[in-house]
């Protein structure tokens, strides 16, 4: 028994003593040696030239808050060190992509890196300046949540004279940002204010109100939904538990009819503890074409000029202000969504009408507002008649779905939303076409 114990007491011992002589620094000395470094001038040429690349925040959420954002580039991913070896397969499909990773002071992120080597990606690099360089540089951030003090994203700035919004996150929905993912806007007139767009749960549609009160001692005489997704119409109730009507296109009501028991869970699940009193509600007003609020003298048009990317999807027109809040009908920072009943061909010819409007400032759905039509033009009528012309061309030489998801969508890879939105894009305009061919 002795004999055949030796060795093993031997070995466990030999162990013992290896693993003792590793240390922090050994660890981080070892991961060095193999981890390819890049400073800060590198990251940036790369963010700029390869939009295939990721970049990966192995800092936890609460430091990441308490230290004023991320790196901002074309696709930042938060995986907290600990959970790295878990997560990354879902998130990062290219083994062959290059990923560089980064913490604040470059002491994760090398055995991070390392990490990553081992499990088969081979284009790792480790941002060995850290992010407070780069934030001490004044170089692009994305900041989780801009208002921490409020449910709000970001607090409500003065588009112009009396237009105002608080600009939602271009990220999808997330517990930090509240869901205020869209830009919650509203008309400050001599006789009342109107609100467009509920907000995503009650506790948001609260803290706008509130913003709203330290601008204008007017009241809140209407509310309009852009549309109905539930970042738009989740918040009605808190509006209508203050007497205020909330006005919506016939087919919004429907949607949220159909659609609301499953978004309201969605956000029951998400938000959790900030879904506090949110509960479903239908509109106070419908209407089809057009409806013109009559408030302190002046016109306030709600058009739906056509099919956009949603059912009911209006912009509110402000002809005497040549301003239009033009809700999901129109896109510029981040990528445009297609859904499955989505007339892709029918949004281009919506853009028309929209165009023909004269707007000289536009107030879209996500992301700031632009003066003119160039830039949301650029990311949203041409970028379906480029999509559109490339699944033509795919159908005409006899391709499938696979042939669409290769479609070269870089020009548009800065755009938010890019990775989670492109290749759905795709497949989804490409089954559109197909039923076009066939005659339906």
């Amino acid at each position: 028994m002795r004999t055949t114990l030796l060795p093993i007491i031997l070995w466990l011992s030999g162990a013992t003593v290896q693993a003792a002589d590793l240390t922090g620094e050994s660890l981080l000395a070892e991961a060095g040696a193999t981890v390819a470094d890049i400073d800060t001038t590198a990251l940036k040429k790369l963010i700029a030239d390869d939009p295939r690349h990721v970049v990966i925040d192995v800092r936890t959420q609460t430091e990441i808050a308490l230290t004023g954002g991320q790196i901002r580039s074309h696709r930042t991913l938060n995986i907290p060190r600990g959970w790295l070896e878990f997560q990354i397969d879902g998130q990062v499909l290219d083994r062959d992509a290059p990923i560089v990773v980064y913490c604040g002071q470059n002491l994760r992120s090398p055995p991070a890196a390392q990490t990553l080597q081992r499990m088969g990606y081979t284009n790792v690099y480790n941002y060995a300046d850290g992010f407070f360089e780069w934030k001490n540089a004044g170089l692009p951030l994305y900041v989780a949540d801009k208002a921490p003090e409020s449910f709000l994203y970001s607090m409500p700035e003065e588009v112009t004279d009396g237009v105002w919004s608080a600009i939602g996150a271009t990220q999808p929905h997330t517990y930090e940002n509240s869901g205020h993912n869209n830009n919650l806007s509203f008309i400050i007139t001599d006789s009342g204010v109107v609100v467009v767009n509920a907000g995503d749960n009650y506790l948001l549609a609260k803290s706008l109100h509130d913003e709203i009160r330290r601008v204008t001692d007017q009241p809140v005489k209407y509310v309009v939904l852009e549309n109905g997704q539930g970042h738009a119409m989740l918040g009605m109730t808190y509006w209508q538990d203050q007497g205020v009507p909330v006005i919506a296109h016939v087919d919004a009501a429907r949607e949220i009819e159909k659609n609301g028991p499953a978004l309201l869970a969605r956000l029951q699940q998400r938000s959790r503890d900030k879904a506090f009193r949110t509960r479903l509600g239908q509109p106070d007003r419908t209407f089809t074409d057009r409806l013109d609020l009559q408030l302190g003298g002046e016109t306030i048009e709600l058009l739906n000029l056509g099919p956009a990317h949603s059912p009911g999807d209006i912009v509110v027109w402000l002809p005497s202000r040549k301003v239009v809040i033009s809700g999901d009908v129109a896109f510029h920072e981040r990528m445009l969504p297609v859904f499955e009943d989505t007339d892709t061909a029918a949004w281009i010819e919506t853009w028309d009408r929209f165009v023909d409007l004269g707007a000289e400032i536009i107030v879209p759905g996500h992301g700031g507002p632009v003066h003119g039509y160039e830039e949301v033009t650029r990311y949203t009528r041409d970028y379906l008649v480029y999509m559109r012309e490339e699944v033509e061309k795919i159908l005409e030489a006899g391709g499938g779905l696979n042939d669409a998801y290769g479609i070269d969508q870089s020009a548009y890879a800065h755009l938010d939303t890019f990775h989670e939105l492109a290749r759905r894009n795709a497949a989804l305009i490409f089954q559109e076409m197909e039923y076009e061919a066939l005659g339906f």
